[in-house]
């Protein structure tokens, strides 16, 4: 139930209407608020400030129906002026930025500015009463009302030239590459070193491993596992790894899981397989299933994987021999490298994870420093070692992250990627450009080979800026 409500949050912070809604309602008790102190006589102090003439009827109407068609109207431009933002950036960037445009506060509250303004028009005009309009009731202009609903035209004022200069400078592509770097760096940063449960060293504790989950296993101990099947279909959005550790902890068996975060699954896949088979009772099998939150689309709540993959997207469009930007490749180059820069100075946990007594309860998919920069230099590989300008960034940012490496396993990897480029550059590029990039991964490849590695790659000039 907690994955499903997360992701339900989730979806609450990337929708469109939910602010303005709020904001809608909002507006509608000020009005009524304001309203009932009219009513009550608690615009008295108003006649002592002479700059506040009292409004007369006509004129109270006239204007807050100005205000409400006014306002109405700028919403629809703002929501078409949205739209069309939100169609140029899909396209240019790819559908699946569509989310992070949505999801924004800045458009999300102007819109919501808007409608709560004019539906506070349009309630506070309905109580306007002229001369002899209601037998036997006097006139009533709800003063302070009025004053509050000019008020909200100057908010709304304000905030139609923070939209103006909001729209611009959200789909200008280093902006968008910025705020995906730092989500990723921010996600990094939170997701390690907490990890389901308590990690275990894989190394010494192998032993904890049940038979039926390891790799000679036998008919026999295969026959004791049970599998927890999907009843939807989707992309898994989130694992609740609380209630995984709980259910494990309370019913004593071993969970190995079959997906991780971004994975998707069909229905009647198998989401998880508990050991032992008869300690899984049909409640332990509802709050497992539940555990897991599968959507239409991937998000990055825990899937690192789709914000290096958004990233790598931009980076690839723009490296397209349609579009020919290699400049944008390199800023998206330069926040891979940041981000994992951060992810190599920190432990990745083991695949087993255990309880607060120390017991094995979750057998999770392996998280490596190899398959993050996979991830990342590996599917852009193809497209920087076409390019020159694009080739000689990706070698420096590998070299950004072998200074933050301190282990010979991590810099044996970035050796093996640099490698792999060379090899892919020295087959696309040709003449001087062949030449200029097969220099720089030389250089690395020289450095990385040596005890002193991050000595060298600071002294050397490549890795000293100057390569934009």
């Amino acid at each position: 139930m907690r994955a499903r409500l997360l992701r339900f949050a989730n979806q609450l912070r990337e929708s469109y209407w939910f602010v303005p809604t709020v904001m809608a309602v909002a507006a509608l008790l000020l009005a009524a608020a304001m309203v009932w102190l009219d009513s009550h006589q608690a615009t008295q102090w108003m006649d002592r400030l002479p700059w506040l003439y009292a409004a007369r009827p006509d004129g109270a109407r006239s204007l807050l129906s100005s205000i409400g068609g006014s306002m109405i109207g700028v919403a629809g431009t703002t929501f078409s002026v949205t739209i069309a933002a939100v169609v140029y950036a899909s396209g240019q960037y790819g559908p699946r930025l569509l989310s992070n445009f949505m999801s924004d506060r800045g458009n999300q509250v102007t819109l919501g500015t808007f409608i709560a303004t004019f539906l506070y028009s349009l309630i506070v005009v309905r109580t306007i009463r002229s001369p002899g309009e209601a037998a036997g009731e006097p006139a009533f202009v709800p003063q302070l009302a009025v004053l509050v609903g000019v008020l909200l035209v100057l908010c709304s004022i304000a905030v139609l030239i923070y939209f103006i200069h909001h729209v611009p400078s959200r789909i200008h592509i280093n902006s968008v590459i910025e705020r995906i770097g730092d989500h990723l760096i921010e996600e990094i940063a939170e997701r390690f070193p907490v990890f389901i449960g308590k990690p275990l060293d894989e190394r010494e504790d192998a032993d904890l491993i049940p038979a039926a989950f390891r790799p000679d296993a036998t008919a026999d101990a295969i026959e004791r596992r049970a599998g927890i099947r999907a009843k939807d279909t989707g992309y898994i959005e989130l694992i609740d790894e609380t209630a995984l550790i709980d259910t494990a902890r309370e019913k004593g068996m071993v969970l190995r899981l079959q997906y991780q975060s971004g994975d998707f699954a069909h229905r009647g896949s198998v989401l998880v397989e508990a050991w032992p088979a008869e300690a899984l009772d049909d409640q332990a099998k509802r709050d497992l299933r539940a555990a897991f939150a599968i959507g239409s689309r991937r998000t990055g709540l825990q899937d690192l994987r789709f914000l290096i993959d958004e990233l790598v997207e931009i980076a690839a469009r723009a490296l397209s021999p349609g579009v020919n930007d290699p400049f944008t490749a390199n800023s998206c180059l330069d926040w891979l490298g940041a981000a994992l820069s951060d992810l190599a100075r920190r432990d990745l946990p083991s695949r087993l994870r255990a309880d607060d007594d120390g017991q094995l309860r979750v057998i999770a998919h392996p998280l490596t420093f190899a398959a993050f920069i996979d991830r990342a230099f590996g599917a852009l590989a193809q497209y920087a070692s076409a390019d020159m300008i694009a080739g000689k960034r990706f070698l420096a940012a590998l070299g950004d992250v072998a200074l933050s490496c301190d282990a010979a396993s991590r810099i044996a990897v970035l050796a093996d990627h640099t490698r792999q480029f060379r090899d892919l550059a020295d087959g696309a590029l040709k003449g001087a450009n062949r030449d200029a990039v097969i220099e720089r991964a030389d250089e690395l490849l020289r450095a990385l080979a040596q005890p002193d590695y991050k000595r060298r790659l600071r002294d050397g000039q490549a890795w000293l800026g100057g390569t934009a």
